[in-house]
């Protein structure tokens, strides 16, 4: 900061007064100390408003001088077990109960849920709670709430349609999930009867901020808890169990619950088995044969799954049983890579297998990351769901080519990754992976991926490229 001490070009070139500027409306907090002695503080600080709900970024930013100067005394340090984030927040005892009263008094509840397995705290409360109450389980998929093997899990059924009371448990946007879209008008319909009550329990509120329009359309809500669900969930659970327990006529109305929604998951299940045999062989392979061959492939293996881009056929064809086997979705195109990086990192050491669904866009997008995984020794399975295009936006280019008449064979423009379609085995393999493809045939990609696990058992990054119909 001192421009009597920069360098010509370079240092100029890297100094902005203030840093944080560039990134202020993206993180939490961010700080510049001045001297070698504040940042011990600004240290703490950062760590404890990061790791404080709702967690978030920090940007500390230390001048040039400061890390290059010589030390010439001793610095004062915080001590960390005095710098630790704040225990979490529990929701009103008042309100609670209110909570407790209106779900076992409704005929059909339904919990929604987006975040609440961040904490392992929060998942077997979730689960708890959903038995106690026979209350169905709408799992949005940021994170591995709930077990998708559960006979309670009603993720793909028309379960919000009949509900009366809707419990949203650490959802960030409750418009999108509880409405229908047109993607052509933009207009939302919504999913729930008229009448039916709506509670939330979570820190959407507390995650909004200016710059960022991620909190999304505003919702009128009949009861709402600012609260951390690892802790109030497993005390709303017992004021449900008290009222369930003492109350013979009720205990029975929630067992007759249960067995419906049994029958009605039963049914789902059934209804995604008979369309996952369409077009089983076919070639370029179809998204259901690719993800119920990876599930195979993987059986055996104490195995994590990173960010999904597969989405719904894991959750439909896969079970996701124990909390931790899925890290949850991803953050779209640009970010898988990165995130799936990050995530074998943090297992390294800990004898999981760990794999992610790579797509071909995200890949594009930074293929440094496969020389970063060689370098830095981090183990990972990368099975490719390359259909040699951005389809998202290409699908959406149709919609809108269609409802204006217009040629929708020309949506391909600027979407296709094809005409050449990149060689992604080769490339990795020119970083130091072991890597397979382009394979077409859905016979052919088991057999691939389990050579591809045991280099990776042996330290290797492995790519397995599997291309596949659009969608």
């Amino acid at each position: 900061m001192d421009a009597s001490r920069r360098r010509p070009h370079i240092d100029w070139n890297h100094t902005a007064l203030v840093q944080g500027n560039a990134v202020r409306d993206y993180v939490r907090w961010d700080d510049q100390p001045y001297s070698v002695d504040a940042i011990p503080e600004s240290f703490a600080r950062g760590h404890r408003i990061a790791l404080t709900n709702p967690q978030g970024p920090v940007y500390l930013c230390y001048d040039a001088a400061l890390q290059e100067d010589p030390l010439d005394h001793e610095v004062a340090l915080v001590d960390p077990a005095r710098a630790q984030p704040p225990s979490p927040l529990m929701g009103d005892p008042d309100t609670l109960a209110k909570v407790a009263d209106m779900l076992v008094r409704a005929e059909m509840p339904v919990i929604v849920t987006e975040y609440t397995g961040r904490t392992r705290a929060g998942f077997d409360a979730l689960v708890d709670l959903a038995e106690m109450l026979g209350a169905a389980v709408v799992d949005l998929h940021e994170r591995q709430n709930f077990p998708t093997s559960h006979p309670l899990s009603l993720w793909g059924s028309d379960v919000l349609r009949k509900a009366d009371v809707v419990l949203s448990l650490d959802v960030s946007d409750l418009h999108g999930p509880l409405t229908t879209l047109d993607r052509v008008t933009r207009r939302t319909v919504p999913i729930m009867p008229a009448g039916c009550k709506l509670i939330d329990i979570g820190f959407r509120d507390m995650r909004a901020n200016g710059w960022s329009q991620d909190f999304q359309k505003f919702m009128e809500l009949d009861l709402f808890l600012n609260a951390d669900t690892s802790t109030t969930l497993p005390a709303l659970g017992k004021l449900v169990q008290e009222r369930v327990l003492g109350d013979q006529a009720l205990a029975q109305s929630v067992w007759r619950r249960r067995q419906d929604l049994h029958r009605l998951h039963d049914e789902t299940l059934a209804r995604w088995a008979e369309e996952a045999k369409r077009d089983w062989d076919i070639s370029p392979v179809s998204v259901p044969r690719l993800s119920m061959e990876i599930r195979d492939a993987v059986q055996g293996e104490d195995w994590v799954l990173c960010a999904n881009p597969l989405r719904d056929t894991v959750y439909q064809y896969w079970q996701l049983e124990r909390w931790g086997q899925h890290t949850g979705g991803d953050l779209g195109t640009a970010t898988q890579i990165g995130m799936n990086l990050g995530i074998a990192l943090a297992h390294r050491g800990s004898g999981k297998l760990v794999f992610a669904i790579q797509t071909d866009g995200d890949l594009m997008f930074d293929v440094g990351a496969l020389w970063v995984a060689v370098h830095d020794h981090i183990p990972i399975l990368l099975v490719m769901y390359n259909n040699r295009s951005y389809y998202n936006d290409w699908e959406h280019q149709i919609k809108i080519a269609e409802a204006r008449e217009r040629d929708p064979n020309m949506a391909y423009l600027g979407m296709e990754i094809d005409k050449p379609a990149p060689d992604f085995a080769a490339i990795a393999k020119g970083f130091g992976w072991y890597a397979e493809g382009p394979i077409d045939q859905g016979r052919d990609i088991g057999p691939a991926i389990k050579r591809a696990i045991q280099r990776v058992k042996v330290g290797q990054p492995a790519l397995v490229d599997v291309v596949t119909q659009y969608r």
